[in-house]
């Protein structure tokens, strides 16, 4: 299995119009350009590490909904006042949202980008606090309060994302929940946290609610769309040098082909083992 303080990098994005993306990523959710090449922008929390590339490919059309890839990748924040401060921001510039929920375990939050890319922002309860039913992490999903998140934020003027907002998790549709779980539990090494939701499972490292979600929901048989916006590859930290190589070492003997220290999930999802 993979070592307990595994973690995810990472999310590279593939978008359509850079400008229009940045407008969103860096003034809506404050983060700022750390790196960049002809096309891409790498972007984090002023003071903290880098979290999203986007990738400006041109002829990149909205993904189809339901297709397999991406379903949402999301920003943990340390606290859930810095996730009010960042909800705050986002209602004072009317972005739309897709939903709320208290799911137990976190406080989350769920949007679009400006390709239609699904994103949580999200902030942890205490793991003491995190409900346990048959040996599985009960997440629930209720209506969230949030108003009692907005009142957690204090009168200081917002100055961007919080230096220790990490990508917390991300969450995938797949055609095939078992081949899934089995490619993320026998082959990556995670474990499986849950499965209580009908047509989903989710899996981590070191007891974590979840480092990866994988679903069926809304899928209509639309196969992974290499020319539409999404994921474009994500990364998994295994913070052990012989880990990482057993986990690269467990993809070849499982048939999957590993270049530059990369490979392919069963829905073609491109994973970077950093």
């Amino acid at each position: 299995m993979l070592p307990a303080n595994t973690s995810l990098g990472r999310v590279h994005l593939r978008i359509a119009d850079m400008a229009q993306s940045l407008a969103f990523y860096r003034d809506l959710l404050g983060l700022v350009e750390m790196d960049g090449a002809s096309g891409s922008v790498v972007l984090g929390p002023p003071g903290g590490r880098a979290l999203i590339e986007l990738t400006e490919v041109p002829g990149t059309h909205a993904r189809q909904r339901g297709t397999v890839g991406l379903y949402h990748f999301a920003l943990l924040y340390p606290n859930r006042r810095e996730l009010g401060r960042t909800l705050l921001q986002l209602f004072e510039q009317r972005w739309p949202f897709e939903g709320f929920a208290d799911h137990a375990v976190s406080e989350a939050a769920y949007l679009p980008d400006p390709d239609g890319n699904g994103i949580e922002l999200y902030a942890d309860r205490p793991r003491d606090d995190w409900p346990l039913q048959n040996g599985e992490v009960a997440m629930t999903t209720l209506a969230l309060n949030v108003n009692s998140l907005i009142r957690s934020v204090d009168a200081d003027e917002w100055s961007g994302a919080h230096a220790d907002t990490i990508v917390g998790h991300i969450h995938l549709h797949t055609a095939d929940l078992r081949k899934a779980i089995h490619f993320y539990r026998d082959v990556i090494g995670f474990d499986v946290t849950s499965q209580s939701h009908p047509g989903a499972a989710f899996l981590s490292a070191g007891g974590y609610h979840h480092h990866v979600g994988l679903n069926t929901w809304l899928r209509k048989g639309n196969p992974f769309d290499p020319e539409a916006a999404g994921l474009i590859e994500y990364t998994i930290e295994p913070h052990d040098a012989a880990a990482r190589s057993a986990l690269l070492d467990r993809v070849r003997s499982a048939g999957g082909v590993v270049e530059d220290n990369a490979f392919t999930d069963p829905d073609g999802n491109r994973i970077v083992v950093a």
